[in-house]
């Protein structure tokens, strides 16, 4: 099977099969989103949303939280994981919106990489999910997924090399939907520790799934 097949199969079948594909973070406006994939940094969506709410409604803009302290907002995220340095990264990152944007969520990655607690993963979210931009955030999930499936070669060993890999075979009109394909087809189906193949519609160009039917 040709790269080229192995793409053009995987793609197909996730439009046809996932046509809704979204984050499943909570949020109604680029700040609250911005603020909400900050925090699902190795911590669980679910978990982000449980608390999400009431930190929205304590910090609606970013000028009411750059008026904060690290220690107020510490009290409503001090359930996800790094708390501390989240908490940190929140104020910062707010008092740098007002400061140097005017208070807006910035559209390019050169901007958001500026932000205190914002990588490219998080950047690449926020472009692809606001702005519908051909970025492809690749986190833990879709980095495992794609070496798996055979989308991407063994020397894609950082995130950096799989997202270059990935947008380079994917359709810009896919990328910013292929992401979610792969991060909840992680979550959900080709889970880490156990993947569940035997319900998997990947099979037929399965990498992983194939070359286990060659060894048996």
């Amino acid at each position: 099977m040709t790269k080229k097949e192995r793409y053009r199969g995987i793609i197909g079948w996730f439009r046809d099969n996932m046509a809704i594909a979204e984050t499943e973070l909570h949020y109604e406006n680029p700040f609250q989103l911005l603020m909400a994939v900050i925090l699902s940094a190795q911590c669980t969506d679910k978990r982000v949303n449980q608390i999400s709410p009431a930190l929205f409604e304590a910090y609606p803009t970013p000028e009411v939280m750059a008026v904060s302290t690290p220690e107020a907002v510490y009290e409503y995220v001090k359930s996800v994981s790094y708390p501390n340095s989240k908490a940190k990264h929140l104020v910062e990152m707010s008092r740098m919106l007002v400061k140097d944007f005017g208070g807006e969520v910035p559209s390019e990655m050169d901007d958001l990489v500026k932000l205190p607690g914002v990588g490219r993963k998080t950047a690449n979210v926020m472009l692809s999910v606001v702005w519908g931009k051909a970025t492809m955030a690749v986190d833990t999930h879709v980095f495992r997924v794609s070496h798996r499936l055979g989308l991407v070669p063994d020397s894609c060993n950082t995130p950096l090399k799989v997202e270059l890999e990935l947008v380079k075979h994917i359709a810009d009109e896919d990328i910013p939907k292929a992401h979610h394909w792969l991060l909840l087809h992680g979550r959900y189906v080709c889970q880490s520790r156990t993947p569940h193949c035997e319900k998997c519609g990947l099979q037929p160009w399965c990498q992983h799934f194939l070359g286990q039917i060659e060894s048996n």
